[in-house]
């Protein structure tokens, strides 16, 4: 049996189908963590509006470092589908001879770069359970601060920086065109498709003003803004209409949150 050939066996167990899908709800559940700490900021309060925000706050709560571990072990079994899917094409769990089949290599470009965020996101909270996760985050600033002293440095901030952007461009397109629905089981409904427009609309256009302050940061020098998500939120509490732009935020990752868990169910695979 060729590799591909092995990769296509395994998404056609249903054993392996469902261990993948159950990344779906932690990653709601993350949504949902984000959101919340987003509504503090815009109460007032502090706090990391992104991941390792959401991780500390779970490692804060009792049994925190299981609920890590679950985090990790969903992360990283949605990771390995996205990497299937990366080998395969979309959706192989579809099609008993997916590895035969064409796929278009910007379907397999997109699964991959879900492939590697939430292996980052597996990683980080396998770092918050072993009790390394702030350690984690203060390296990554530092690392930031490195690459802003040298010109290659700066390249490769930059198209971080691209790169998040444009996935959050294509979040906005993909929830403004309902070009979601496409990856449901179901035709939709009126609840998943509003969850799933507010949700993805959302969360692109934060995280497009997230690459975009990783791309200024490389050239103003300043690690600070270099931190993703965090900086995107904390600069749009920084607005006119902060606090009122923080709850549409919030309200935003909150859908989807919820989208995720509908993708438990529902979600092509």
């Amino acid at each position: 049996m060729t590799f591909k050939g092995a990769v296509n066996a395994a998404t056609g167990s249903r054993t392996i189908e469902w261990i993948a899908r159950a990344g779906y709800p932690v990653n709601g559940l993350l949504h949902l963590l984000i959101a919340y700490i987003i509504v503090r900021i815009a109460s007032g309060f502090s706090g990391e509006a992104d991941q390792t925000g959401a991780l500390a706050t779970l490692a804060g709560q009792p049994g925190g470092q299981v609920s890590l571990w679950i985090v990790a072990f969903g992360m990283f079994a949605l990771a390995m589908w996205r990497i299937a899917e990366t080998i395969l094409g979309l959706h192989p769990g579809e099609h008993s001879f997916a590895h035969l089949r064409e796929s278009p290599l910007m379907n397999r470009l997109k699964a991959f770069g879900l492939a590697l965020l939430y292996l980052a996101l597996s990683f980080a909270a396998a770092q918050f359970a072993l009790g390394v996760g702030r350690q984690g985050s203060e390296r990554a600033e530092g690392l930031s601060a490195r690459l802003m002293q040298t010109g290659g440095g700066k390249v490769v901030l930059v198209a971080v920086g691209v790169g998040v952007a444009a996935f959050g461009a294509y979040f906005v397109y993909k929830g403004a065109s309902r070009k979601f629905l496409d990856d449901l089981t179901v035709p939709g409904g009126l609840l998943i498709t509003v969850l799933g427009v507010c949700g993805h609309v959302a969360e692109g256009i934060v995280l497009f003003a997230a690459g975009a302050s990783v791309i200024g940061a490389s050239f103003l020098r300043d690690p600070s803004r270099a931190t993703g998500l965090d900086a995107a939120v904390r600069a749009l509490g920084e607005t006119q209409h902060g606090p009122a732009l923080l709850m549409i935020a919030a309200a935003g990752f909150a859908a989807y949150g919820l989208y995720s868990f509908a993708l438990t169910r529902y979600s092509r695979m």
